[in-house]
């Protein structure tokens, strides 16, 4: 890494990290950017492409990066048939449109999946992890031993900051519901366990199977089937099964996670979960008649994710606060995304979620073709982000996000830059999501695999 994106990457471990104004990073941001650019421009043949497409040679200001943003819907591109035929080959060549290292052949004999495919790719220090695919296909994100690195310390880092809890290794670990079992949710997971969970407490994990990019992946591809028609009568009816069989292990699961919490109410409890799986459980102990007068007075809550399109009530958030007796102050929310590295914890005082130094912030116009005017206060529009601190993939990214940036100082006394705690999709806005460059990016990065 150059010197300034050291300068920056160095904050990670920082009290006040988050307390560097926009116009104090400015300068080293740019230069930090130009040297990951000249860096990566002849490595990752997308964004070679880009900056020869757009006539970009050298970045020296905010402007100039945006034509070298990747849409996520760039790890998407991959053709389905290399799925649906698993040809292998052809799936590795397509990630190595996208990443700065040269990703070599591998034995493919034998291989019984994509898992198994992944497994082979990790052995070679290539860690693929995979979004939900909530809106369609996953996608596919490379990451090195760097990034799962830096995964492992940031993710405390936030947390911490964020929650106020401590790394005293002096709490009883439950989780609530289950995660994608992908390299950075395992790393995750991890980290948080040997930082905060106490060893002589055996954490509780859902008895429910992990969700593999197998089994995601699949799950996506049937329905594209079962949307055009082509799903075989076998098929359709293995989907009914697998839903209904899947139905009934998280409701069973739901009951055993509230049995669990009722059971450790005495312990210091980290809970962990996404919201919709959190209120159902807090549903749950309710109906045993437990509540916050039953519970540890300093549990804490790490909640992964938005609602993922989950119907809630307006109160949700304060019911599970208050039947797990959750402190205002230990309450851990976190904006990020499978696209980024790094995470941009919530604060208490302001509700806002703060954007580390390592984390350049852009807000685009709708269609994530145009930087908006900003320099100081509030706007309004599309989220993008460059993330210094990515190694095995190149770290700007267009968002499907509406988000609100302020580079004026938050409530809670930091001036750094934050965003405001009323995110959402373009597609839940429009009920789909244009993104200008997203077709000739995905065509081009499709025609090289």
């Amino acid at each position: 890494m150059g010197s300034a994106t050291e300068r920056l990457t160095r904050l990670a471990d920082a009290p006040d990290r988050f307390d560097h104004s926009h116009a104090e990073l400015r300068e080293t941001q740019t230069a930090a950017l130009d040297e990951r650019f000249q860096e990566r421009k002849g490595r990752i043949k997308l964004l070679g492409h880009r900056a020869e497409e757009s006539g970009v040679t050298e970045i020296r200001g905010r402007a100039d990066v945006v034509p070298l943003l990747f849409p996520h819907t760039a790890y998407k591109s991959y053709p389905e048939s290399f799925l649906l035929e698993e040809r292998w080959d052809r799936l590795a060549k397509w990630l190595g449109t996208v990443s700065p290292y040269p990703i070599a052949p591998i034995e493919t004999a034998g291989i019984a999946g994509i898992d198994d495919w992944i497994t082979r790719l990790q052995a070679e220090g290539h860690h693929v992890s995979c979004s939900s695919g909530t809106t369609g296909k996953s996608a596919m994100l490379l990451a090195s031993g760097r990034d799962m690195d830096w995964t492992r310390k940031d993710t405390v880092n936030v947390f911490s900051w964020g929650s106020g809890v401590r790394p005293a290794r002096d709490r009883r670990i439950i989780g609530t519901g289950a995660a994608a079992a992908v390299p950075k949710n395992l790393i995750t997971a991890e980290a948080q366990r040997e930082a905060f969970g106490d060893p002589a407490k055996e954490a509780f994990r859902p008895p429910v199977p992990p969700i593999t990019v197998g089994s995601l992946t699949a799950m996506v591809v049937l329905r594209k089937k079962i949307a055009d028609g082509s799903a075989l009568p076998e098929e359709l009816a293995e989907f009914e099964r697998t839903s209904q069989e899947r139905q009934d292990l998280m409701r069973r699961s739901v009951g055993a996670v509230a049995e669990a919490l009722v059971e450790y109410r005495a312990d210091k409890l980290y809970i962990a979960g996404m919201w919709n799986s959190l209120y159902q459980v807090a549903e749950a102990v309710r109906e045993m008649g437990y509540s916050a007068k039953d519970f540890h007075p300093d549990n804490c809550l790490y909640v992964g994710g938005g609602l993922k399109r989950a119907k809630l009530p307006a109160d949700y958030q304060e019911f599970v606060h208050r039947t797990f007796n959750i402190p205002a102050d230990r309450d851990f929310q976190n904006y990020s995304m499978q696209e980024l590295n790094s995470g941009m914890p919530k604060c208490q005082k302001g509700d806002r979620y703060h954007v580390p130094p390592w984390i350049v912030p852009f807000v685009l116009d709708e269609t994530g073709d145009t930087l908006l005017p900003h320099e100081d206060g509030e706007v309004e529009g599309r989220a993008a982000f460059f993330d210094l601190s990515l190694d095995g993939r190149w770290g700007g990214v267009i968002t499907g996000d509406r988000i609100a940036l302020d580079f004026g100082p938050c409530a809670c006394g930091n001036k750094g830059p934050s965003v405001r705690n009323d995110i959402v999709r373009y597609a839940d806005l429009a009920g789909d999501d244009k993104i200008g460059c997203a077709g000739t990016v995905d065509a081009y990065v499709r025609g090289l695999s």
